[in-house]
């Protein structure tokens, strides 16, 4: 046909370029178009599961479509993160990190390191805490720290995988008070839910883990939190003692949970996402039931999320290097 000239082509193709850019950058400004799924590498009934659920909600509420959360736990919450690191960067799989996330490295670990991630905002940070059951006979931290110094194979923790930040928190408090981390008898478990489990059940003397995911068993009268493994006194648990003050120590590993995706994500996503946390953080009702459950709320940015978790690996790869776990 007479109208098939090169030139012709050309201009149909030109168009036909156009049309797919604009239709690409008119579908990613639209996201989210679909469900997204909320990665949590802990198992249900933890503080992360239920945290998780509640910003999938306010996620949902604000950006008009499903956000489901998905369980994938194993290796200590390297099996969650490594899912969350190699999701297709389109913003339709996201997940909730936490602070082990900057501690595969140091351990040798392959496949996860804070470099892997796109940062998209803290939502919480809280202090770990020493829980023991309410039987228990130490009368505060001291006294469990006397009875570890007299037998460190005698005292059974837990509260996460060897070398995860609930362990790594109880041998580096061990080792300030010149116990030798490799003697404390750690027994690994799947995060604080199974562990707390097991603590009810006296099969261990120690769970290293928030206050908040001991609660309910401190309400119930079947637990005690002896002091939080931190420099600063919290304002949701003011009466508290921390360690630092117990022990005559420092020593302050502060966990965190946040929203993160793969590397390279939309920068549509990341604004989108990030703005939608921070106005989640700021909710009247979120804090509530943050509150509710003894969760801060401690928003953090991006860009400032990302900073911590760079500061926090360091500073955990020398806590694993003095308790001989990094490789």
């Amino acid at each position: 046909m007479t109208f098939k000239t090169p030139a012709f082509v050309g201009r149909v193709l030109g168009a036909a370029g156009l049309l797919l850019t604009l239709t690409a950058t008119t579908a990613l400004a639209d996201w989210p178009e679909k469900a997204v799924t909320i990665i949590v590498p802990w198992a249900a009934g933890g503080g992360t599961d239920a945290t998780a659920r509640a910003v999938a909600e306010g996620l949902e509420k604000r950006l008009g479509q499903p956000f489901n959360v998905v369980n994938r736990t194993g290796g200590g919450g390297l099996v969650g993160h490594s899912a969350i690191v190699q999701a297709k960067p389109d913003g339709y799989t996201l997940g909730v990190i936490t602070i082990e996330s900057a501690m595969y490295k140091s351990q040798g670990l392959p496949g996860v390191a804070p470099e892997d991630f796109t940062y998209l905002g803290r939502f919480n940070a809280d202090a770990i805490a020493v829980n023991v059951r309410a039987d228990a006979p130490y009368a505060d931290l001291g006294g469990l720290i006397e009875a570890v110094k007299a037998d460190p194979a005698n005292v059974a923790a837990s509260g996460a995988n060897r070398g995860g930040l609930s362990h790594l928190a109880w041998v580096g408090m061990l080792g300030k008070v010149g116990v030798d981390p490799v003697k404390a008898n750690w027994v690994a478990s799947d995060g604080s839910a199974p562990a707390l489990q097991q603590l009810a059940a006296g099969a261990i003397q120690v769970v290293s883990t928030s206050p908040a995911e001991a609660r309910a068993l401190v309400d119930a009268g079947e637990a005690k939190t002896l002091a939080l493994i931190s420099g600063e006194r919290s304002s949701l648990y003011p009466d508290l003692p921390t360690a630092d003050e117990a022990l005559n120590i420092a020593w302050s590993p502060l966990p965190f949970r946040g929203l993160a995706g793969p590397k390279d994500l939309p920068p549509e996503v990341v604004e989108k996402v990030g703005a939608a946390l921070k106005d989640l953080t700021e909710d009247a009702e979120f804090q509530k039931f943050m509150a509710s459950r003894g969760f801060s709320v401690a928003f953090q940015d991006g860009a400032a999320f990302q900073a911590t978790v760079q500061s926090a690996a360091t500073g955990l790869g020398e806590a694993m290097t003095s308790a001989g776990l990094a490789k």
